[in-house]
Formats: structure tokens, sequence, C-alpha cells
């Protein structure tokens, strides 16, 4: 999956993901005002708002970006109507030629953590069949638990071609409070990446890249090249560019020399485009135009930085 990938990348140019973080607040009015006079103000109302929503970016960007990010919180606050939702979005991406990463950041012990990686990049046991239920191809893991909350998802992962991205450096603003923290004389996120490491080795793809990868945020440069020594076969997921703060600079020390190792992601500077004053001359009518203006701009950008540094 981490080959496929990548060649998607190389192919566009574009080492970028879109997320697919759909607050009712990003939505327009349009939409929501359609959706709530069909099925009433309702959960219903909610989710449908947000697939018309959803699926109007998907059309407008998957020729120019390799991948979406789903993050699945923004769909559990509908409960069911929104889970629908979600599992429709990642088909349609699916079918789009997207890869999707499932930003779902679980983990736990070892029965619960291989019911997660079942339920999202696996398959489960129903009687005599063998189905898939989410099926998307990476999904997000939190490691704070320990190995026994990751090697699961691990197992999964290989039965079935999928990959993981660990969180190791996350982009929030407190993320330093236990990442930072020292042990035996060195931050947290280190033995974190270490392990990441480990969990990775002897899995390598053609490009020389394997399926265990990394979250690390673009606001904290330093620490990434500090990390990405100590990673240097595992892909980089790369929040916080844009809206959160961070520029093209800033990921930089994500990527390796070969010019890959990181995708780099935005959710709501693509999504929402239409709010921003930069894109703000399209209007809520064409919120989909606007995301795909931003997501190319996003691309030129990170290619000129990319170039600069070579």
């Amino acid at each position: 999956m981490i080959d496929r990938l990548i060649e998607r990348i190389q192919e566009l140019q574009a080492p970028v993901v879109a997320g697919l973080d759909p607050n009712l607040q990003f939505v327009p009015d349009s939409l929501k005002e359609k959706a709530y006079k069909e099925y009433g103000e309702t959960l219903e109302g909610a989710a449908e708002a947000v697939w018309e929503f959803n699926k109007a970016i998907i059309d407008s960007i998957a020729d120019i970006v390799p991948a979406v990010k789903p993050q699945i919180a923004m769909y559990e606050q509908f409960g069911i109507p929104g889970m629908v939702v979600f599992d429709r979005t990642v088909r349609y991406c699916k079918e789009k030629g997207l890869s999707v990463i499932g930003d779902i950041k679980r983990g736990d012990i070892g029965s619960t953590s291989e019911a997660y990686a079942r339920g999202h990049i696996g398959k489960v046991q129903v009687g005599n069949s063998t189905l898939r239920a989410f099926d998307e191809d990476f999904i997000t893991v939190n490691p704070y638990m320990g190995t026994d909350c990751v090697e699961p998802f691990l197992k999964v992962a290989k039965e079935d071609g999928k990959g993981l991205f660990v969180l190791i450096k996350t982009s929030n603003p407190s993320s330093g409070e236990f990442q930072d923290r020292l042990i035996d004389g060195r931050p947290l996120f280190e033995h974190v990446a270490e392990k990441v490491n480990k969990w990775g080795e002897g899995l390598n793809g053609k490009y020389g890249y394997g399926p265990v990868g990394a979250v690390v945020g673009a606001t904290y440069p330093q620490q990434a090249a500090a990390i990405r020594k100590l990673i240097p076969n595992a892909y980089i997921l790369v929040p916080g560019y844009g809206a959160q703060g961070a520029t093209a600079k800033d990921i930089l020390p994500n990527f390796n020399s070969d010019g890959l190792g990181a995708i780099v992601n935005s959710s709501r500077g693509i999504i929402a485009a239409y709010r921003n004053k930069a894109y703000s001359s399209y209007g809520p009518d064409h919120f989909a135009e606007a995301a795909r203006a931003s997501a190319l701009d996003m691309i030129a950008d990170i290619r000129s930085a990319l170039k600069d540094r070579s």
C-alpha cells in the first residue's frame, strides 16, 4: 500500500493529503438547508449535509492529490448516521483512486486493538464469510500504551497489505507536556521514534519505505529533523501546515534527500478555503472550486520549497 501511495505522489508531484474534517460550520448554508428540508434538523440531516459537502470536495481534488484523511471524530459526533457517511466517504474516495488514511488514533490492550485494526484495515469473520468493514488503506495509531497495543495493528496491517502512521510528535501546542519529557536524558518522542523504526524493520517496499509510518507535526521542525534521522525508512504524515501556522519551509525536515518520505496534511485550509480571505471571491456556493484552488496553491508551495532545498 505504501508503494502505491508513493507512486501516486510521484505521478502528481504532490506530497499532499487533504483532511476531510467536515465540521458543520464549514458546510455552506445552502447544503444544510437542503438536507434539513428533507431530513429535518436531525442527525440524519447533518450527516446528509456532510456527505454532499464531502462528495463535492472529493470530486474537485481527486485528480490533483494522492490521498485524503477523514478524521473519524467529525463523523462520530453525528452518531450512526455520521458513521454511515464516514463509510460512504471512504468508499467513494477509493472509487476515485484516492488512498485513504483513516485518522482514528486508536490504541488499546491487545484484543481491543485487534478489533479496531480489523474494523478499519482488516477483515472480520462472520460465520463462513470474511468481510471488510471500513477498509481504509492506512490508519493513525496511538502507541502510548506500549508495544502490546501496537502489535495487533502491525499484525493486521501485514496480513492485509495496509499501513500505519504512529503518533510520535503531534502538532498541538501542548504536545510537549508528555512527548518532550526527558527519559534517560532524551525526549520521550525519540524513544517512540526508535520503536517505530524497530516495528518497521524488514518490511520495506520497492522504494525503500515500509508500511509503518509516523505522525510528526509540521509545527516542530527542529524535533522533526531529529526524528527523521531515527526513522529513515518510515513515511511521515505531517499535520500542521497552513491553518495551524506551519509553512512549507517548516515541513522540509520530514523529507529525505530523495524528495520522498513525507506527505503533508491540510484539513480546513483546503475544505474550508472559501472562508479564507485569499479564496473568498469563490463564495460559499463554489466551495469545492475554492478547495481545489487552495490545494493547487499548497502543492505549488511545497514543490517550490523542495526544489529550493535541492
